[in-house]
């Protein structure tokens, strides 16, 4: 499985510090007024900002989510007209999670302007990882195809056992679960897009 080598590129933490301190202050926001808004605490999206602290998966998603992007929009480059429509492998952006060990690969062009996103994951035997963040201020449409092993996806009160070639629509306005319940890696490609959710009325 030649994914499964997929190596951290260097300098992803500092890369994940300029994003979310870029964002938050394009919006605006405090980190005291992003803490509030994420549930994650002050001193950690401090310390996030500083490449002082290794980020988990669930604590990306959900300063993601208070930041109306999506996670795979962290890993990326800003929006550029003349950014390339061609991300060769080589150049593709890759993070580990420090809880789980499971690697994210994001293959879309960074900063192609594109309403789709691509990423491929890597999820260690035996792994968990786990999202509660709840409604986002930017609704996001997901699939997941499974391209080796399989997992076990929660998606509130339903879960799913999928192996190779399955596909899955998510619903990623409530608590998910993806686990490996085997004794080998499993690879999934995840796509999704994102627009502008409609005020609650």
């Amino acid at each position: 499985m030649h994914s499964t080598f997929m190596e951290e590129a260097p300098g992803i933490n500092a890369h994940l510090a300029e994003r979310l301190r870029g964002l938050r202050t394009e919006q605006g926001l405090t980190l005291d007024a992003l803490a509030e808004r994420t549930g994650v605490s002050r001193s950690m999206i401090s310390l996030i900002e500083r490449e002082e602290s290794s980020p988990t998966a669930a604590v990306l998603d959900k300063l993601a989510a208070g930041l109306g992007v999506t996670l795979a929009s962290l890993f990326a480059e800003k929006a550029s007209a003349a950014a390339s429509p061609l991300a060769r492998r080589a150049d593709q952006r890759v993070w580990r999670d420090p809880d789980s060990g499971y690697l994210r690969r994001n293959l879309s062009p960074p900063g192609f302007p594109s309403p789709l996103e691509l990423a491929e994951v890597i999820l260690p035997a035996g792994a968990r990882v786990a999202y509660d963040t709840g409604r986002r201020m930017v609704g996001v449409s997901q699939q997941i195809w499974i391209v080796e092993g399989e997992i076990e996806v929660g998606l509130g009160g339903e879960t799913y056992r999928l192996f190779a070639g399955d596909c899955l629509c998510m619903d990623i306005e409530q608590p998910t679960i993806f686990r490996n319940p085997s004794g080998k890696p499993s690879r999934y490609l995840v796509a999704l897009t994102a627009g502008a959710r409609p005020p609650i009325r």
